[in-house]
């Protein structure tokens, strides 16, 4: 029986150039996934914050019995404008970095459950997922989803672009 043996064989050549190159992207790695995060971040975040606003308003008042807000009133709305931002990016597990975009802070408008205003979080929970006194309309996931794939090509590009900076 004759056996063959395949032997795969890679030469560099100019190493000592290839080995800088590493350490020097191994040294930037870091930086450079916060970068990429970040635009893709303010992507979804653009795209939040356009949905946000195009949500119908409707005026604040007390509700009857079985009534439901159909839209969100003006003062809500610009209090979750106001709130959105990206949380500071950083490394989830070795080698994974990432950020949150949400709302932060409260509401301008006080109530007695509530007298430091209500949670903008909530209140965009309950927009986004529907309540007893709130119909659905989303606006957090139609934003992700229609901009996951440009989000990732964003990143890619970053990454492409710092590393040939190096």
């Amino acid at each position: 029986m004759i056996g063959v043996r395949m032997i795969a064989k890679i030469a560099f050549r100019r190493t000592n150039e290839f080995m800088l190159m590493l350490s020097r992207m191994e040294a930037n790695t870091q930086a450079i996934a916060e970068k990429a995060v970040y635009e893709a971040a303010g992507l979804v975040a653009d795209e939040i914050r356009n949905n946000l606003e195009a949500l119908p308003e409707d005026k604040f008042r007390m509700l009857g019995a079985g009534e439901q807000f159909m839209g969100v009133p003006r003062i809500q709305k610009q209090d979750l404008l106001d709130s959105l931002g990206i949380a500071p990016i950083g490394e989830e597990a070795p080698g994974t970095y990432g950020t949150k975009i949400g709302f932060d802070g409260y509401g301008s408008y006080a109530t007695k459950k509530y007298p430091n205003g209500l949670p903008n979080q909530l209140l965009a929970r309950s927009i986004e997922s529907g309540s007893s006194v709130r119909n659905a309309t989303p606006f957090v996931e139609p934003a992700v989803q229609g901009k996951k794939n440009e989000a990732i090509r964003k990143m890619q590009e970053v990454i492409e672009q710092e590393c040939k900076k190096v």
